[in-house]
């Protein structure tokens, strides 16, 4: 059977490529500097500065951090989806939410489900007693809760709150480092330093040993949904026969399958997950088709001997914390994740 995974997306077509090159390299590396941004653009520095800010100012881009989240003992990750069985409350939904560390991004959402949360907690215990109290404050809306842990990401990241990095096992001057580069990962040691209150070379220092201890994947960034984008998400539940592994195999020629420097990754995120369901995908596509055709219908074709369940929502409204909408080269990003994978057995 021939499969149809590879397709282009039209809403690359919509922005010229520099636009898209600026939008890429600020992904990879946040801190990346104007002068070598030019070079990588192919653009004078006056060029790059002024087009730097139209891409701030058009896209909204929010500098922030990918962060190891094993390294930093926050590696008990979870991703609950669930549908209400009457009419929600979503901003009284955001005032409970954001009391609590735990949640780090909830979404309204459209389709089989009523909304996704990303939630995060250094202890497992704390999860599990977060995750009951939300059940109960949510059962006024007939909540039908099912959570399951993110077992690693295979591809993309979920902007963490600093009321997580206030949670963390770590050196006091590392939190306050984190927090500053998370609500502004292009901040210069200079701006840092005034900040803090702190000597520019202790900033400096500090820095260069939270890379080294591996805290920091990248300084990266998150845009605002751009105009003329769907962002589909799914949850899928199989039954694992012989030949799993080949058909898995296949299905990730989907995700890893993209557009020369996409204005947004066609894939931000997917995760193995255990519980509930077994994988999580966020995606941006041309249309609620398209991600039918493309993510959902192929997915099933598939995976179709392995009984694969499929839900699927499209995303309406953020309702706390920021979507980790950005461009990475998939096939690169892949590779490296499976790297540090086996390099840290």
């Amino acid at each position: 059977m021939n499969y149809d995974y590879e397709f282009h997306s039209a809403f690359n077509d919509t922005y010229d490529i520099q636009v898209r090159k600026i939008i890429r390299f600020l992904s990879e590396d946040a801190r990346i500097s104007v002068s070598d941004l030019s070079k990588k653009v192919g653009v004078s520095r006056v060029t790059a500065i002024k087009k730097l800010k139209h891409v701030e100012k058009t896209f909204d881009i929010r500098y922030t951090l990918e962060l190891n989240e094993a390294k930093l003992g926050i590696d008990n990750p979870h991703l609950v989806m669930i549908k209400f069985g009457k009419k929600p409350d979503y901003d009284k939904i955001a005032e409970i939410l954001a009391k609590s560390y735990v949640p780090q991004v909830a979404v309204a959402t459209k389709g089989d489900y009523d909304m996704i949360i990303y939630a995060v907690t250094p202890i497992s215990r704390e999860y599990a007693n977060w995750d009951k109290a939300m059940q109960i404050a949510l059962s006024k809306y007939g909540a039908t809760w099912q959570s399951s842990w993110a077992v690693h990401k295979q591809l993309g990241y979920f902007p963490v709150r600093n009321e997580l990095i206030d949670q963390l096992a770590i050196k006091e001057k590392y939190k306050n480092l984190l927090k500053v580069l998370n609500e502004n990962s292009r901040a210069t040691f200079q701006e840092i330093s005034k900040k803090l209150g702190i000597h520019f070379n202790t900033v400096a220092y500090t820095f260069e040993k939270m890379i080294k201890s591996g805290y920091i994947e990248r300084a990266t960034i998150s845009m605002a949904p751009p105009k003329g984008i769907v962002f589909m998400s799914f949850f899928s539940k199989y039954s694992p026969r012989e030949g799993y592994e080949e058909s898995s195999a296949l299905a990730r020629k989907a995700f890893l399958n993209d557009d020369r420097f996409s204005l947004v990754s066609r894939y931000l995120v997917c995760a193995p997950l255990v519980g509930s369901y077994d994988f999580f995908t966020l995606g941006a596509f041309d249309s609620y088709d398209s991600a039918l055709k493309h993510d959902i219908n192929y997915h099933k074709s598939v995976l179709e001997k392995h009984k694969v369940e499929v839900k699927f929502a499209y995303l309406d409204k953020v309702i706390l914390g920021r979507l980790p909408i950005r461009s990475i080269d998939a096939q690169n990003e892949y590779k490296l994740i499976r790297w540090r994978a086996d390099f840290t057995k």
